[in-house]
């Protein structure tokens, strides 16, 4: 019985380097390996792309503002749509945007992502509350912002909407009022 259970196991044993080099044998590329239909081209990241603004929001921005930017209260998103402009009316507002981790740290070049910002305030998520006053980042400026992104965004923001709320600006972000 032990002479068995010996055998089984050298027998198992046996199978799992067989599968091993099985499967070792199989991640490694061939010389006669090709590359499957459609795929003979490596693909492209979305910044080499040249994607337009809205393709670069879908991409980018939208699995926590949402595709329409209402943000989402549960995850602690804030609305963009209808409102994110109104930054831009009080100090500090125009520099937070691009500070914002998920600006400053993107894969995106300071000029699509100055492209991106102005495509959400003048046609974008922002409707009626952008500044009539409002003049589009340029790439030099979404370059020297972003070199300095925010590590803790609540103050600064909290800050912000407190600006807003003194200029009578209603906070209707989509988190006003969270505990």
């Amino acid at each position: 019985m032990a002479g068995s259970a010996i055998m089984r196991a050298a027998g198992l044993a046996i199978g799992v380097v067989l599968v091993a080099g099985v499967v070792r044998a199989q991640s490694l590329p061939g010389p006669h390996n090709r590359p499957a239909p459609g795929n003979a081209t490596p693909a492209v990241t979305p910044r080499e792309a040249g994607y337009r603004p809205r393709v670069n929001f879908q991409l980018e921005c939208s699995g926590c503002h949402l595709a329409d930017g209402a943000g989402s209260r549960a995850n602690d998103v804030p609305r963009m749509k209808d409102f994110v402009g109104h930054f831009l009316e009080v100090e500090g507002g125009r520099e937070f945007l691009v500070r914002v981790p998920g600006v400053a740290q993107s894969s995106y070049t300071d000029a699509q992502l100055a492209a991106l910002l102005n495509w959400i305030l003048t046609g974008g998520m922002a409707g009626e509350s952008t500044p009539e006053t409002f003049r589009p980042y340029t790439a030099a400026e979404v370059g020297r912002l972003r070199g300095d992104p925010l590590d803790q965004i609540d103050p600064v923001r909290n800050a912000l909407l407190e600006r807003m709320r003194q200029r009578g600006i209603a906070i209707e972000d989509g988190l006003a009022g969270r505990p």
